[in-house]
């Protein structure tokens, strides 16, 4: 397992000092990002093997946001692979050991000369140790879209949006959703991304909510291109 420790800043908060859901995910990243580093599979690493990491999904569980200079520890680890796929645990502790954050991922492993998946190599699978999986809800990486939705203005892909990869970073999406959908106390989130957006496309949200059987109230935004293809869809509860 694989961790770091950070104090949370003032630029990863919002109006009520607490951090964002958009921070959380950028810490995640950041987490497994460190590890590829410090085991020799980093960017560089990838790079020079034409072979990439895609996210395929998000869910997240969220006990409580940790709040402005809060010491917190951030760990990840690999609890399964499978061909392409790759699946990884997330959570965030406080000072007290307490884990306020949750998350599952899966991971798609690419051949970044072809462009499409391809079966995860043993030197890769030799520098990472499987864990046990977390103890949560786990759900499908399908986010179904209601039929009923609300057409909002396009977003055009800027080079903050942009990562590595040249494509629009996985958080963003779910920042830019944050934004268009108003919704600020979220308990959880799931991000479903199904095709790449790069500098210059104008993604199309498509807002909608379903209200489940104990009451409570999911939001979907759905972004798609002026062909009606989907970029991404994310669940806000």
């Amino acid at each position: 397992m694989y961790s770091y420790q950070a104090r949370v800043r003032f630029s990863e908060t919002d109006h009520n000092g607490k951090m964002t859901a958009g921070a959380i995910l950028d810490y995640f990243q950041d987490t497994t990002s460190f590890e590829a580093e410090d085991r020799g599979v980093g960017i560089t690493y990838l790079i020079q093997h034409h072979c990439g990491w895609l996210l395929s999904g998000w869910q997240v569980q969220i006990d409580r946001y940790p709040e402005m200079g809060e010491q917190i520890t951030v760990y990840t680890f690999p609890y399964d692979f499978k061909n392409f796929y790759g699946m990884r645990n997330f959570f965030m502790e406080d000072a007290l050991g307490n884990v306020i954050v949750k998350a599952n991922t899966i991971w798609t492993f690419i051949d970044t000369e072809k462009g499409c998946p391809t079966r995860i190599t043993d030197d890769i699978l030799a520098f990472y140790n499987l864990n046990p999986k977390l103890d949560m809800e786990y759900v499908s990486r399908k986010i179904e879209v209601p039929e009923e939705l609300t057409q909002k203005e396009s977003v055009e892909i800027k080079m903050h949006h942009l990562d590595t990869n040249g494509h629009m970073n996985n958080a963003q999406y779910v920042k830019v959703a944050q934004e268009i959908a108003g919704i600020y106390e979220i308990k959880s989130l799931r991000a479903d991304y199904r095709k790449s957006a790069l500098l210059g496309d104008q993604m199309i949200p498509y807002v909608g909510s379903v209200i489940q059987e104990d009451k409570s109230v999911t939001h979907i935004v759905c972004f798609k291109d002026s062909y009606g293809t989907i970029y991404a869809i994310v669940e806000f509860r």
